[in-house]
């Protein structure tokens, strides 16, 4: 029995989809001017981790995230570059791709682009303004009317009269309320529009996730996801306008993700503590990056540092050794045995990944101690390892491929397996014309990189510390 916690109620809840046996989920994606940083990463990673779970337990799931391709940003970034828009969207979505297949991320069934749905964001406007929820100003810009829903504020928990206080709003004389939100933008020169019934201008943020989730998953659907970030105003918003345009509850549960924090401070340029992924997976293996978001409760804080790295990839290699040298046995997981129960416990208690990921070091753990008294039993033990941490998008790749990942130390000194491999050769030689000193450095070298040699009777083999 999954349960999870809505946003929209402050509390958990026994998930019963609308349609019985099909989970329809909309999550807002990425607006594409630049390389996705981590926070993008969390939300790539737990909403394809609730999407794997959701699967596997024989949900039919329809999964839409959208893009986000036109916006001041994007506008703003193109202009400076001194190129279309459309250059520099495709090319940072592009990027966006890349940087989730690298972190095992799932295509989602849907991708919509904000600038295809235009014509569906102008309709539901005008829908708006017919039943008083919107209205056309002087200026050419459309707005929603706040005070037209008495709902305003569900989702954030607070009346109008908090938001307005709260809020530091800029006056704009064209708005009947400073709360009120902008549908439609009137053009400025030199920048992307499209023809509409109040002239030529472009959709606000807010208006194309209504558009495009109730086109892909009807007006009514079970999940809408995102960033902790976005639950005001973005999603409040959204509220506003669907329901106010279809007469009928817009979403049955609210799912947020944590915000990441950098060494224990909000991640920010101004702070010089923003990076991206690509950044990131220059310097630590791509799994070890998803292991470390799943580790932490998807609605718990994130906090990145080089030491929690370091601790999740050295977690993850004891999981990886555990599967060297013995192979695992097949087989279709099968719930009712202990381990996976508890594991598949842990999940339905609204995707609690770290008591999930607690019972693969127990399986771990069991194996390695049946290893030489019940190679058999420790064969099969290790076979529902693998079953279950597929389930999360762990332990696919060979033992030997993962321990010999490339690396790349404090200094940016790239340590690719071609590389270690020439200084292992090279020590050798070193040892071979006794050259002691030489051969010494050369393993403290590789040591300094978290690179750590093993000598046998099989020759040298090498694994990340």
């Amino acid at each position: 029995m999954l349960v999870l916690h809505n946003s929209l109620t402050r509390k958990k809840e026994i998930f019963s989809p609308i349609v019985p046996g099909q989970v329809r989920m909309y999550v807002c994606g990425m607006t594409v001017y630049d390389y996705c940083h981590l926070g993008h990463a969390r939300v790539l990673v737990v909403f394809d981790m609730m999407t794997r779970w959701l699967r596997g337990s024989g949900y039919q799931v329809t999964y839409v995230r959208n893009i986000t391709d036109i916006d001041d940003k994007i506008i703003k970034r193109a202009q400076d570059n001194g190129e279309p828009y459309t250059a520099l969207t495709d090319r940072f979505i592009a990027a966006m791709h890349e940087d989730g297949a690298a972190l095992g991320v799932l295509p989602p069934d849907h991708e919509p682009r904000a600038t295809e749905y235009v014509g569906n964001m102008l309709t539901m406007i005008q829908s708006l303004i017919e039943r008083g929820h919107a209205y056309a100003a002087s200026n050419g810009d459309v707005y929603y009317s706040v005070q037209s829903f008495a709902n305003y504020g569900q989702l954030s928990g607070k009346s109008l009269e908090d938001l307005r206080a709260g809020e530091r709003v800029e006056v704009d004389p064209n708005k009947r309320d400073p709360m009120d939100f902008v549908l439609w933008k009137a053009a400025k020169p030199g920048e992307p529009s499209w023809p509409s019934p109040w002239g030529a201008g472009r959709p606000g943020w807010h208006i194309e996730c209504s558009a495009m989730g109730s086109d892909l998953l009807g007006k009514h659907f079970d999940i809408h996801g995102g960033g902790q970030d976005l639950q005001f105003p973005h999603h409040e918003n959204e509220i506003a306008q669907s329901e106010g345009a279809h007469d009928c509850k817009f979403v049955n549960y609210w799912l947020h993700n944590g915000f990441v924090r950098v060494d224990d401070e909000k991640m920010s340029k101004s702070l010089g503590n923003f990076f991206t992924i690509r950044e990131v997976l220059r310097k630590y293996d791509a799994e070890v990056v998803r292991f470390f978001i799943l580790r932490a409760h998807y609605r718990s804080p994130l906090n990145y540092s080089d030491q929690h790295l370091d601790d999740a990839r050295a977690a993850l290699t004891r999981l990886y050794t555990a599967l060297r040298g013995i192979e695992a046995t097949e087989s279709k997981l099968d719930w009712s045995n202990p381990y996976a129960a508890r594991f598949q416990s842990a999940m339905d208690d609204d995707f609690n990944t770290p008591e999930a990921l607690a019972v693969l070091f127990d399986l771990a753990a069991e194996a390695n101690r049946m290893r030489a008294a019940a190679p058999v039993e420790a064969s099969q033990l290790l076979g529902l390892l693998k079953s279950l941490a597929d389930v999360l998008g762990f332990l696919q790749r060979d033992p030997e491929q993962f321990m010999q990942a490339g690396v790349v130390d404090d200094a940016g000194n790239d340590y690719a397996a071609e590389r270690i491999d020439a200084l292992i050769n090279e020590r050798l030689a070193a040892r071979k014309a006794k050259d002691f000193k030489r051969s010494d450095a050369i393993r403290d070298e590789l040591k300094a990189a978290g690179i750590l040699l093993e000598d046998g009777a099989q020759g040298t083999l090498w694994r990340r510390e």
